[in-house]
């Protein structure tokens, strides 16, 4: 099954908005397979195995960031992990069992029929002297096994997933990414107002520095004007 992709992912940000990303989108990848896995889908139960393995391997790197509600998360997907793992197994085993049983006794119908020769009928004695009986019967009887087994272990993986809702083990760990991808949006958004009112302040100062500094020179206009309007006028020269 191939992973879902994590969205949003960004050097520059801190390890725990990162990481609370990444646990979002694998706790959601797993969750979104129970409806399926619950109801017996075999597909959807190994597929949920994977996610759950993933959420655990994310928990294991970054579950501090979390605290508690992940360090239980993470042994939950582990918990998780195992039962369906062992489903798996069961799944994976039966068709070879039994694959093995129809072969050996293909071998066998082969043999028996062999051992008639040109009898007109077939002596039920010799079926049951056929080479592999005894092996067959413990493969049907192993198959059982498996079968039983699964049933059993599907009960308690049901069982195991319809309490930890009850709990809110997988809830807890949502509010716990959820409230450190609030509290970093938060933080952005407070750094951006902060950095929009420095702006602001250093707006304001250079327009303040620039008013001071028209003021200073219609000051120094002023007082030029004045003195030349003190200066005395000269006399008219009467030796032209």
């Amino acid at each position: 099954m191939k992973a879902r992709p994590v969205k949003k992912l960004d050097p520059a940000r801190s390890l725990g908005e990162n990481a609370a990303r990444i646990v979002q989108v694998r706790l959601d990848e797993m969750t979104a397979f129970a409806p399926r896995a619950l109801a017996g889908k075999t597909k959807s139960q190994h597929d949920m195995r994977i996610a759950a393995k993933r959420l655990r391997y994310a928990l294991e790197g970054t579950g501090f960031v979390f605290g508690r509600p992940a360090d239980t998360a993470r042994r939950r997907a582990r918990d998780l992990q195992d039962i369906l793992g062992e489903i798996h197994d069961c799944d994976v085993m039966l068709p070879r069992v039994r694959e093995h049983a129809k072969r050996l006794q293909q071998r066998d119908a082969s043999a028996v029929r062999a051992k008639a020769g040109r009898a007109p009928d077939l002596d039920p004695r010799l079926a049951a002297r056929a080479p592999h009986r005894t092996a067959y019967r413990g493969l049907d009887v192993l198959a059982v096994y498996l079968e039983a087994r699964r049933e059993l272990l599907e009960d308690r993986f049901v069982d195991f997933w319809r309490r930890h809702e009850q709990t809110g083990t997988w809830v807890r760990l949502q509010r716990a990414v959820d409230g450190h991808l609030q509290r970093a949006r938060d933080a952005r958004r407070a750094a951006k107002a902060a950095e929009r009112a420095r702006r602001r302040a250093e707006a304001a100062e250079r327009a303040a520095r620039q008013a001071e500094a028209q003021a200073e020179q219609a000051r120094l206009d002023r007082e030029r004007a004045a003195e030349r309007s003190s200066r005395p006028l000269h006399a008219p020269d009467t030796n032209r």
